[in-house]
């Protein structure tokens, strides 16, 4: 097996582990029998997705910016913090730059002093509109440095930067992944992503809307894969320091998406196409030869079967916010 399967209980730390990665994330942690510090300042991320884990003895959530140092000890730490749907880190492009990259810093600094395992997860942002296709990882990229969509871009780049020098200056025990588009339970109803967005305008029956022509194309990774995928990635040895791509290599159009969650919803919207935001990658696809060398990993959800389980979650938590708003005053 090409990865340590061997399991011993640790103290993990999982940064914006209240968002939708890092929720599933603690999830399988807990399960396999680690202990979780949870670390997140609830901008983009939501205590209710971890509701369901409230009393559990292995559990803790802290609420704090790592833009501010830390002072815990860990074993290991995943970090996820950041604002990662356009709306959100362009809604504070400086504060999505400085928690990318002082963010990076102190964790590192915490890696560094209790000699942690550390985990980045990167984007496949960081290729930008890609010349070429799919985006291996020795793909250098093409990001427009001074665009809107840079503070997210550029300050995942330079957390990349960070981590290697933190590993050949300090020999820093590093893992860099490199996350193509997910989806799945938990995700932000309003965070603008395209499978969040078609699903709750499906399920409103509002006009589905597609940014340009719907020709540009995305590769759709189910959360419980790329979960997998991370964990995989942790267990490696010291000499395999990544960056590694994880996703999904199916290759789906916008429009062919649109038409998916139109026909598992049974809904009448109609489509609409609206200009193409600027920078919007035409296409992003990810070659992951190596995660299959490395890790023995690859997706196995289909797109249609995660996309039932994601359509049956954001139906769930419309028609509770319909009750929340309907319920007399005195029963909520």
């Amino acid at each position: 097996m090409p990865y340590n399967s061997e399991f011993r209980r640790q103290r993990i730390l999982v940064t914006g582990g209240a968002g939708f990665l890092g929720s599933h994330l603690i999830d399988r942690l807990l399960d396999r029998g680690d202990e979780v510090l949870c670390v997140d300042n609830l901008f983009t991320g939501d205590k209710s997705n971890l509701d369901h884990l409230a009393g559990h003895p292995r559990f803790e959530f802290m609420r704090q910016d790592i833009c501010f140092p830390l002072y815990v000890e860990v074993d290991q730490i995943y970090n996820l913090a950041c604002p990662a749907s356009p709306i959100h880190y362009q809604f504070d492009p400086v504060q999505t730059t400085k928690v990318s990259v002082i963010g990076a810093i102190n964790m590192l600094g915490l890696a560094k002093r209790v000699k942690a395992r550390i985990m980045q997860a990167s984007t496949s942002e960081i290729y930008g509109d890609p010349s070429v296709h799919p985006q291996p990882e020795s793909y250098w990229g093409n990001v427009n440095t001074i665009g809107p969509r840079a503070c997210y871009d550029e300050g995942k780049r330079c957390a990349e930067t960070l981590f290697f020098d933190y590993h050949r200056q300090h020999n820093l025990d590093i893992k860099v992944v490199r996350i193509f588009n997910t989806y799945g339970p938990r995700m932000h109803p309003n965070d603008g992503r395209v499978v969040s967005n078609f699903i709750i305008q499906a399920l409103q029956g509002q006009p589905i809307t597609i940014y340009g022509d719907g020709q540009q194309s995305r590769s759709f990774c189910y959360v419980d894969d790329l979960v997998e995928g991370f964990l995989r990635m942790m267990d490696t040895g010291s000499d395999f320091p990544g960056p590694v791509n994880l996703g999904n290599p199916n290759e789906f159009t916008i429009k062919e998406l649109a038409e998916e969650v139109l026909e598992l919803t049974g809904s009448k919207s109609q489509l609409v196409n609206k200009p193409l935001p600027q920078d919007d990658p035409r296409q992003r696809q990810p070659d992951i030869s190596l995660a299959r060398e490395k890790l023995g990993w690859e997706p196995k959800t289909q797109l249609r079967a995660g996309l039932t389980k994601t359509i049956a979650y954001f139906d769930e938590l419309l028609r509770k916010n319909d009750a929340d708003v309907t319920a007399p005053q005195a029963a909520r």
